[in-house]
């Protein structure tokens, strides 16, 4: 099953109720975090109305190895540290859908970095224009943001 990334991007000033609970649900609840979720149809309606405030696109393996060896954090705030096999064998569970996140011990959100070098786009337009809304480039941005 596909994995969607999905970073928050904007605030909440002015913003109604409908779309708060939403980000909550998603559990995007500051700016700059970036939780991974299956491509399911439910998630996909609930990513279409938020999409004016966070980026969205289908993370490789390369790019999710990175974040949770970089971002990942165990309950308690500690950092992850898997042997490379063992990450490899935790990386193909969560990929095959056999294990979530949470099941593996890992936090299921990441927190990041505003990027590297600024946003090369408006944080106010859906892509091509601007950065927010379904994002081909989203594994170049979590780069950027690690």
């Amino acid at each position: 099953m596909k994995k969607i990334a999905i970073i928050r991007i904007r605030g909440l000033v002015g913003v109604r109720k409908k779309i708060k609970d939403t980000l909550n649900m998603l559990r995007l609840r500051k700016k700059f975090v970036c939780v991974i979720l299956d491509e399911t149809k439910e998630n996909i309606g609930m990513i279409k109305l938020v999409q004016t405030f966070v980026a969205y696109g289908e993370i490789d393996k390369e790019t999710l190895k990175a974040l949770i060896m970089s971002r990942g954090r165990f309950p308690g705030d500690k950092i992850v540290n898997f042997a490379g096999s063992n990450l490899e064998n935790v990386l193909n569970d969560f990929l095959d859908g056999k294990k979530k996140l949470k099941d593996i011990g890992i936090k299921p959100f990441f927190r990041l970095h505003p990027p590297k070098g600024g946003f090369k786009k408006s944080t106010k337009l859906l892509w091509p224009n601007g950065v927010l809304g379904k994002n081909p480039k989203i594994n170049e941005l979590i780069i950027k943001m690690l």
